[in-house]
């Protein structure tokens, strides 16, 4: 029913009928908008949305991308790319380059089994296990990662940090008495040029006597290394 109206103006069902067609063309876009932002937080076919995972799967291709590469070499896309997901991604998950290469060095096997035991048997005992203990390989992408980001300004600060952190002031800690720090800095350069060593040569070029007496004179050296 058409009510009277001042001549001009639209009949009142005309205008009801106005703005009851605009609040359907609104529902109807919002409705769009929320099913477009869903279709779009869906995760892809065959992948199952998980954040620790990509986050892992991030770290990881982090890790070898500096390995290989080191720090100025590898960029946030290779690195994505390598980890299957969006460059947008590894900004989201840790910020800067700078950020996730910290994260990287952070995430270093941990070391302070080499700080456990008797000082008067560190020697014997650290030479064991880094001519023995296969699992020492995993460290050695790390010292990569050191060696081949060294060079660069980005990195030094951060290399700094973390070697001191994870590694020489618990070192210096567990030995303690006069010139802990020289001691643990010296005894440190000896573990990790022994174990770069050992990744390059792999022990194929002796035999089990020679690997005895490399056993026992590295024994030797590492435990003067650490005496007060």
């Amino acid at each position: 029913m058409n009510y009277p109206t001042r001549r001009g103006e639209a009949p009142k069902s005309t205008v009801d009928d106005f703005y009851s067609h605009t609040s359907y063309i609104s529902q109807q876009a919002m409705t769009t908008r929320v099913r477009n932002k869903e279709m779009t937080d869906l995760p892809a076919p065959g992948r199952t949305r998980n954040a620790a995972a990509t986050r892992q799967a991030i770290l990881d291709a982090a890790h070898h991308r500096f390995a290989k590469e080191g720090y100025d070499g590898a960029s946030l896309r290779e690195i994505a790319a390598a980890a299957k997901v969006d460059a947008a991604l590894v900004s989201r998950y840790f910020g800067s380059k700078e950020e996730l290469f910290v994260e990287v060095l952070n995430c270093a096997p941990d070391s302070s089994d080499l700080f456990e035991g008797e000082l008067g048997d560190f020697g014997t005992r650290v030479a064991a296990k880094i001519l023995d203990d296969r699992d020492v390989d995993q460290g050695v992408e790390y010292l990569l990662i050191m060696l081949r980001s060294a060079s660069s300004p980005a990195a030094a600060e951060p290399l700094r940090r973390s070697m001191r952190t994870h590694f020489h002031d618990p070192f210096a800690a567990y030995l303690g008495g006069p010139h802990a720090d020289v001691r643990a800095r010296l005894a440190g350069d000896l573990i990790m040029g022994v174990c770069m060593s050992q990744a390059i040569s792999a022990d194929h070029d002796l035999d089990e006597e020679g690997q005895a007496n490399l056993r026992k004179r590295l024994a030797l050296v590492l435990q003067a290394a650490v005496e007060p």
